[in-house]
């Protein structure tokens, strides 16, 4: 049997008194496209943050490639190179060209060329559809524009896992499609990815495992089917009913 590419194991995350995550347990495998769904508010975010390491763990283990991050003398920046992240509110640098957007990484991090950095670069603004605004700045984006620009800047980096925290949830309904569509082409190149998202046909059609949470515990995990068509946890049919048309 192949190993994990990312287990969690026992995960726990408290701010102060508040806990935001209890005992999660879950692991993502070569080619899964993971969606995690659930209410706001039931921790989906933090634990995005927890595994790319934006957030530090209360307790319990995350390991890539059978190593456990969280011990002592990793270096987080060269492990996020590996597991990248998109966020909802885009994080672009406003005083940066598209194009410089997505080399700084590669330059700084990955310690490319500027030409190397320059090429890899244009080769995913192109594949999202983004090489004509090279030159603008993100003010000059809608926002549809500047998640595609976010996602090429991850790609560049040409990680292992891609880290989704509700991509389209700032984004107006018409531009949402757009930026879905270039996951889904994603999840066909097979991409590992790991997706927090309410948009649940896009889950449904996607995904190959679900997670759903609540207050900060997973309920109930399994393949779109499973958890769609027939979920076993009744919170999840109550999260689900309010989906259904």
């Amino acid at each position: 049997m192949s190993e994990h590419i990312i287990q969690i194991n026992h995960l726990s995350k408290a701010f102060g008194s508040h806990i935001v995550l209890k005992d999660i347990d879950f692991h993502v495998d070569k080619g899964d496209v993971t969606c995690i769904i659930g209410a706001s508010g039931s921790g989906k975010s933090t634990l995005l943050r927890c595994i790319n390491l934006l957030e530090t763990p209360t307790s319990g283990e995350i390991l890539f490639h059978e190593k456990n991050i969280l011990e002592r003398g990793n270096d987080p920046t060269k492990y996020r190179a590996k597991v990248g992240m998109v966020f909802q509110s885009f994080n672009l640098f406003h005083n940066m060209s598209v194009l410089e957007n997505c080399m700084i990484g590669m330059t700084k991090v990955l310690h490319k060329s500027k030409e190397e950095a320059e090429k890899t670069a244009m080769f995913y603004l192109e594949k999202v559809g983004m090489a004509p605004y090279i030159n603008a700045k993100p003010r000059q984006l809608s926002g549809g524009q500047k998640q595609r620009v976010a996602i090429a800047r991850a790609l560049a980096m040409e990680p292992e896992v891609l880290l989704f925290d509700e991509p389209t949830s700032a984004l107006d309904p018409q531009m949402v499609g757009e930026v879905l569509s270039i996951m889904r082409d994603l999840a066909k190149e097979g991409l590992i990815m790991m997706i927090v998202t309410h948009e649940m046909a896009f889950a449904k059609a996607v995904s190959n495992h679900v997670v759903f949470m609540a207050d900060g515990v997973i309920c109930e995990q399994g393949t779109p089917e499973q958890i769609f068509d027939h979920p076993q946890n009744t919170r999840t049919k109550e999260f689900l009913s309010k989906f259904e048309r």
